[in-house]
């Protein structure tokens, strides 16, 4: 069931029994506060069909923009999830928000969420520490020196990809494809899990997850979202148990947590060890885990699923690419493997995948939730709103980038695009810290791919949904055409 059918079923069922919840619980400052325009739809749903309507038939910024025209470029009032919300517009907005992290706002995720991603026990006792945002782990995993070191595991990991589920076949299908390879990666560089089997049972959880995420919140057997609280429950005793073993290992050995070679979950485990800290529980590293897996794992195979779209789609693009990358290739012998400083080299390259981000989003934006009242343009954002900052007010925005549905590479090339305009990994204090393992990650399979390979659409006009990512209908069925060496 697809997300706009799900939230129209939910407003015929619940809608009068959950509008007396709705109507007691939310209370509007005194009018003397000017509030952002706009309009909060239906009671309770608010306007959530309309926004995912819009994200259904592919256009997700249509609710952007048709309320930045109709009620001001810079802030208005809407109504998601059951929450009073403001999203705040514009490269002056994404200026502001990102300024006043942990001042005037902080992050904030929807209960549905948190409901699928954290076990009770976890709610009976919240941790001190916010389990969705990155800890001091997750930082020393992504320093600089630890991801050369990942340049050379996901080279070969994506030879090894491309060998087995590209090479002899006449065509294949991108999205499930680039979705294989970046869960892969992830359970090999976050928990050293390179078993198929494993891998599968985990994935297995993920996509049930995934699915409860744009489901029904209505935990009775047979349901999505029950799907997706047992698929969590299962996903935790399976990390649970690798967790233990790997605890046992690390005992026994003299790893250092300093290594650039760890897995995420050993220098999760080791630093818990090292320091003189409460340790976290069994279920808390499980939780931390499976996020960081979430949150790398769809949105990086979204952007390099519409990077070889828009290579198989602009011959020109892809032929400048695949100089690039052949240049690449050829000052390397048959078993080298790719480096870091080799990955610098592929500026073309990455501005393909930049501008593929800026028209096919691997994410909308998050959110935010003001800690104190604040004014912004002349408006009052009242403590306890939430906040949403979406790249659609951006990205394209004619303001910022002219001819926005245009394909063009080049508006990446020197200084690039305006600041706060392209946001795809948002800004400030809390920009994606995966921003640069990303890149790597996707580069690197764009090298192995082209250097292979032209690409042909079997569907020239396949279309693109959003279900919550950006996502090839079809998912992107493309006929090989190997070069000739």
């Amino acid at each position: 069931m697809d997300l706009f059918s799900s939230y129209l079923i939910y407003f015929v069922l619940f809608s009068v029994s959950l509008a007396i919840i709705h109507l007691a619980n939310s209370r509007l400052r005194s009018s003397s506060s000017k509030l952002p325009p706009g309009r909060t739809g239906w009671l309770v749903i608010g306007e959530i069909l309309e926004f995912a309507f819009a994200a259904r038939t592919g256009k997700p910024e249509r609710f952007i923009n048709d309320r930045m025209k109709k009620y001001s470029p810079e802030v208005f009032r809407t109504s998601l999830m059951g929450e009073n919300m403001a999203v705040v517009c514009g490269a002056a907005g994404n200026r502001f928000l990102f300024s006043n992290e942990d001042k005037l706002v902080s992050s904030w995720w929807p209960t549905l969420i948190k409901k699928i991603l954290y076990s009770p026990s976890l709610f009976d006792n919240p941790p001190k520490e916010d389990l969705m945002r990155p800890s001091s782990s997750v930082h020393e995993f992504l320093k600089p020196e630890a991801l050369k070191h990942y340049a050379e595991i996901m080279d070969m990991m994506a030879r090894k990809h491309v060998d087995m589920y590209w090479n002899s076949k006449e065509e294949v299908k991108v999205y499930p494809l680039s979705k294989k390879y970046t869960f892969d990666l992830s359970c090999r560089l976050f928990m050293n899990i390179e078993d198929p089997q494993t891998v599968a049972k985990i994935s297995d959880g993920f996509d049930r997850i995934m699915a409860g995420f744009i489901s029904l919140p209505i935990n009775i057997p047979g349901t999505a979202f029950n799907h997706a609280i047992k698929a969590r429950n299962n996903l935790h005793k399976e990390i649970g148990e690798i967790i233990r073993k790997r605890k046992k290992e690390l005992t026994e050995s003299s790893r250092d947590s300093d290594s650039p070679a760890l897995d995420l979950l050993s220098r999760m485990l080791l630093m818990n060890l090292d320091e003189n800290i409460e340790v976290p529980s069994e279920i808390e590293v499980a939780t931390r885990i499976t996020a960081m897996i979430l949150a790398s794992h769809e949105t990086t195979s979204t952007a390099i699923t519409f990077a070889l779209w828009y290579l198989a789609e602009f011959p020109d693009v892809y032929d400048a690419v695949l100089k690039e990358q052949m240049e690449i290739a050829k000052s390397k012998g048959p078993e080298d493997l790719l480096n870091w400083n080799d990955i610098q080299k592929m500026k073309n390259s990455w501005n393909v995948a930049r501008e593929s981000m800026r028209l096919a989003s691997p994410s909308h934006g998050t959110f935010r939730e003001a800690i104190a009242d604040f004014t912004y343009a002349g408006f009052t954002i009242p403590k306890g709103w939430k906040i949403h900052w979406s790249v659609h007010s951006t990205h394209k925005n004619p303001e910022y980038f002219p001819d926005p549905e245009k394909f063009d590479p080049s508006r990446f090339e020197g200084k690039g695009p305006p600041p706060y305009t392209f946001v795809p990994f948002g800004g400030g204090p809390h920009m994606c810290l995966g921003k640069e393992y990303a890149r790597l990650e996707i580069l690197v399979f764009i090298y192995h791919v082209v250097t292979k390979f032209k690409l042909e659409k079997v569907n020239p006009n396949e279309k693109i949904t959003y279900n919550p990512a950006a996502t090839p209908v079809n998912g992107l069925p493309v006929r090989l055409h190997p070069h000739q060496m």
